[in-house]
């Protein structure tokens, strides 16, 4: 089947409609996306800002980074149950949990992370994350802001929104996949296990948004609820995959069939001559045939010894797998915890129970797989040009059992608090065993450097090699920055 580009469309940046791309073959067989967004990622700087990534300048740190794993904690865990505890303060601020020490000097976690305690110093810490809301203290709003650099225009004072809009901004992934497309023929941006969701919002900020939908992730979600700790078992990938009635030998002449006609029609071959065709088919071909990436979710190829280090559960087979996908190439991989917020049971939106589920639940996990992931990068020489960021999209409330987002808190319970909360970053020119930005006593704010969320993505897209002002244009063309905000200088090599 071949379709010509046709009218412009509203479906792309460059309004381009998606089914006005070529087709070879149906998109049952390759998946519409595949050329699609092979086709429309080549389009860079030199196309829209008129000078390429390298050319951007730029001081330390820029572009050290060739790809970026987001582990990103749904619900707002702790930081004063984690990794910012506080002594030596009231009984109703003190984390039920006790202190340990860290690998670093005079650096304390709570004895919920005695693993990653020893991995901390392949890290930065920073303890002064910051943003004051306005409709963000609840999950679907602060995500968005934290995924796209922004804040919708339709915000309830509760902080929910409307559904994913085609005319959303893009998740930070997108972006990054659009001017740093991957050279080798795998996938450049993945999800897992489950999208970003608050009650029935589901996969706000997650998507391409007005890049269109040839930018949007590739979505792994293994069948299962979210208390099914086996469901990474059962991972499928069948739209990687040649469909059994489809040999190879067969598809390859199918590419060679296609050549042959648009060698014969040299009017056809000119109509469609400045989307470079050849060059996205034989990608997105070659990303089918390679199997690259279909063997990086192969997560049965790893050593048993491999898998139970990063745990046996979840969360902590994605960061394996998070970790694979980076040797194969993939560009982006996001780690959304699998819990979804206003919920119980391995969620970190802890409102009530957060002695139990904290300590029996979801710190296990996510000390076991984080630092498995941390170590394992760092001695396969992954971290060297791998940025990970780890964070929620924001903290909880310095006393326990107040409520300051309009929820029920118990005694054993914090409520929602966005003004000061701590995030991790490593690798790709971030400095090492560092802690920036300091808390108050109660940690309740920063009292030194203090880090805006949009911020944290500045400092993605520097790292990247990408000019965080670069502009693109949204569903009404508009020019819009990738992200208002400065890096963070002080964690950059």
């Amino acid at each position: 089947m071949l379709i010509i580009p046709g009218f412009a469309g509203q479906d792309t940046c460059d309004g381009v409609s998606r089914r006005d791309l070529l087709r070879i073959g149906g998109s049952s067989l390759l998946g519409f996306s595949l050329v699609d967004l092979l086709s429309l990622s080549s389009r860079g700087y030199a196309e829209e800002n008129g000078k390429s990534a390298e050319n951007l300048g730029g001081g330390p740190g820029f572009g050290k980074a060739k790809s970026v794993v987001m582990i990103y904690l749904q619900g707002g865990p702790s930081h004063l149950d984690l990794w910012d505890p506080k002594e030596n303060v009231p009984e109703k601020n003190k984390s039920v949990f006790k202190p340990i020490s860290t690998k670093l000097t005079g650096v304390k976690f709570t004895e919920l992370l005695p693993k990653l305690a020893q991995q901390i110093d392949k890290t930065t810490l920073i303890r002064s994350m910051s943003y004051t809301p306005v409709g963000l203290f609840n999950h679907t709003a602060a995500i968005y802001q934290l995924m796209t650099g922004y804040t919708t225009d339709k915000v309830s004072p509760s902080g929910q929104l409307e559904p994913p809009s085609p005319k959303d901004f893009p998740n930070f992934g997108c972006n990054i996949i659009k001017f740093k497309p991957p050279t080798d023929p795998v996938l450049p941006f993945v999800v897992m296990p489950r999208p970003l969701q608050e009650s029935n919002v589901v996969g706000k900020g997650g998507g391409a948004g007005f890049l269109g939908k040839a930018y949007d992730p590739y979505t792994l979600y293994p069948a299962g609820d979210d208390m099914d700790m086996k469901k990474m078992e059962r991972i499928t990938t069948e739209d990687l995959q040649l469909r059994p009635e489809v040999p190879q030998s067969r598809l390859t002449r199918r590419a060679s069939l296609r050549e042959t006609i648009a060698k014969g029609i040299p009017d056809l071959e000119k109509a469609v001559s400045k989307y470079e065709l050849n060059n996205y088919y034989s990608k997105a071909l070659g990303l089918v045939l390679s199997g690259k990436s279909r063997q990086a979710f192969e997560l049965s190829r790893e050593k048993d010894s491999v898998r139970d280090r990063y745990g046996r559960n979840t969360f902590g087979q994605c960061c394996l797998l998070a970790r694979r996908l980076i040797e194969a190439g993939t560009r982006v991989v996001e780690v959304n915890w699998p819990k979804v917020a206003n919920s119980d049971n391995h969620s970190w939106d802890c409102h009530s129970g957060l002695s139990k589920r904290m300590k029996d639940q979801a710190a296990p996990m996510f000390d076991t797989g984080l630092s498995a992931l941390i170590e394992d990068m760092d001695q396969r020489g992954l971290l060297k040009d791998t940025l990970v960021v780890v964070l929620g999209e924001f903290g909880r409330s310095p006393q326990r059992g107040v409520s300051t987002s309009g929820n029920d808190n118990s005694d054993d319970g914090r409520d929602h608090w966005p003004y000061c909360y701590t995030s991790l970053v490593a690798g790709a020119g971030i400095k090492r065993g560092i802690v920036y930005g300091k808390s108050d006593k109660t940690a309740s704010a920063p009292i030194e450097n203090a880090v805006h969320p949009t911020q944290l993505l500045a400092t993605i897209y520097y790292s990247m090699g990408i000019d965080p002002g670069t502009i693109v244009y949204n569903h009404l063309n508009q020019p819009r920055e990738l992200v208002k905000a400065e890096i963070v200088g002080g964690i950059i090599a």
